[in-house]
């Protein structure tokens, strides 16, 4: 049975330019939508997603950005993840930094327990959401391995990747491993 790859996007979703709307479509991805993109509450997106994963035909991988990637470790703790054979975490947004924004509610404290299924922690060493050290730290507790992306600032539509295709790579062994 084919794999499905969805989407996770973060706070405010993806524009039209940010590398996982390219992906969507130039690939044929599919995107978790959630109910409320600017003024989330975790529990809500942990029950989008597990709607998305449940709703999804075979096997799935998750591809987060931001706020997601903590989205996706909250639900792995709250559901059965048995869909799921792998996430691709870019960006994980620090969820206890002070300037974490006020309007994202539950995400606190960061979840840091191993994940059940294979994952790859992208981060830049110029992400103002999350200092890349907190990131590395991030994939330790996840139990992810760890690739330092360079100076890309947040992985989002202000980095201007395009179709971002060293992230495509890193999600393309993720799937040679599914499959």
């Amino acid at each position: 049975m084919p794999v499905t790859v969805l989407t996770v996007p973060g706070l405010g979703s993806s524009g039209p330019l940010h590398w996982q709307s390219l992906w969507e479509q130039h690939y044929g991805y599919s995107r978790v939508e959630q109910q409320e993109w600017e003024a989330p509450v975790c529990a809500d997106w942990v029950q989008g997603l597990e709607q998305a994963v449940q709703a999804a035909a075979g096997p799935v991988v998750l591809v987060a950005h931001s706020l997601a990637c903590s989205t996706i470790a909250y639900w792995a703790r709250q559901h059965s993840t048995g869909p799921v054979r792998a996430a691709l975490l870019v960006a994980p947004a620090d969820t206890e930094q002070a300037d974490f924004p006020a309007q994202a509610v539950g995400f606190a404290p960061m979840p840091l327990h191993q994940l059940p299924f294979p994952s790859i922690v992208v981060a830049s060493s110029t992400d103002e959401y999350v200092p890349l050290a907190r990131a590395a730290h991030f994939a330790r507790a996840w139990g992810s391995r760890f690739v330092e992306a360079g100076a890309l600032g947040h992985i989002n539509s202000a980095s201007a990747l395009g179709l971002w295709p060293q992230g495509h790579v890193l999600l393309q062994e993720l799937l040679r491993d599914v499959g």
